[in-house]
This record gives C-alpha cells, structure tokens and sequence, in this order.
C-alpha cells in the first residue's frame, strides 16, 4: 500500500489546470465588470434623469467602447 502514495516534490506538479482557471477567472471579472458598468449607467440616465432612452444608449454604447479598446489582449513583451 505504501508504494501507491507518491511523494511529493515542490515546484514539480503540473498547474496548466490551474493557470486556465486563473485566466477564466480573470477574463469573466474584467468583462463582467464592464458589461455591468454598461448597464448601470445606461439605465441611470434612461431611468432616473431626464435626459432619457438616447441619451443613455450612447452613453453606454461609448463606455462599451472605450472599455473595449483598455480591456483587451495586449500582446506579450517577451525579449
């Protein structure tokens, strides 16, 4: 029974499951968190301002754009 147990070496598991998981959590945190932002102050200004449907579409729409453009893949600096 003892020869079943392996033993156990530090820095030597494989963590490519861990490292998906990571990026996972991480791409659902940055993109959730902006289509939050979208929503939310799209319909603050629909709902409780008078400035109305428009002009809370192309508030949102621009916040989606420029959350966009910061949020995205940048490529990696490897040397």
């Amino acid at each position: 029974m003892a020869e079943a147990v392996q033993e156990y070496h530090s820095g030597q598991q494989e963590i490519s499951e861990q490292i998906a998981t990571f990026h996972l959590v991480g791409g659902l945190l940055k993109w959730g968190s902006l289509a939050v932002a979208v929503l939310l102050s799209m319909l603050v200004l629909w709902f409780c301002t008078s400035a109305g449907f428009l002009a809370g579409l192309i508030t949102g729409l621009v916040i989606l754009a420029v959350g966009i453009y910061f949020l995205r893949s940048k490529p990696s600096a490897e040397h």
